[in-house]
């Protein structure tokens, strides 16, 4: 058996590789997705201050009763739009986008766009 690291380790690796060039400020927070098995979470985070100015994921109750599924692409575009919403509510509209090791494929690439379709501003 060859000494490989597992996926997980790889992803954080990426992910930390990533998060020394990418921050969010609170005129422009970093938009971090991460995705499980069953669910997927999004958050804009406020870098500077170390808060999380808005959040939304498929446990959401206002997602939570109406998905069949959490985890597929179409649960994922469902939080990219919600978190657009929350986000205008807030009076952000300009974010920069953290996929936290993930490729931009499939439910990653689907919370984006919604998010896109939604008013933000990558």
């Amino acid at each position: 058996m060859l000494n490989r690291p597992d996926r997980k380790a790889l992803r954080a690796k990426k992910r930390f590789r990533v998060r020394k060039k990418i921050t969010g400020s609170a005129g422009r927070p970093r938009l971090n997705v991460f995705r499980s098995i069953h669910n997927m979470y999004a958050q804009l985070i406020d870098d500077d201050r170390g808060v999380t100015l808005v959040a939304a994921s498929t446990l959401a109750p206002e997602l939570k009763g109406k998905l069949p599924a959490g985890g597929n692409a179409a649960a994922a575009a469902a939080v990219g739009e919600l978190l657009a919403k929350k986000a205008l509510d807030a009076g952000i509209n300009k974010i920069v986008f953290d996929r936290a090791g993930y490729i931009y494929h499939g439910r990653v690439k689907a919370l984006a766009e919604a998010a896109r379709a939604g008013g933000l501003e990558f």
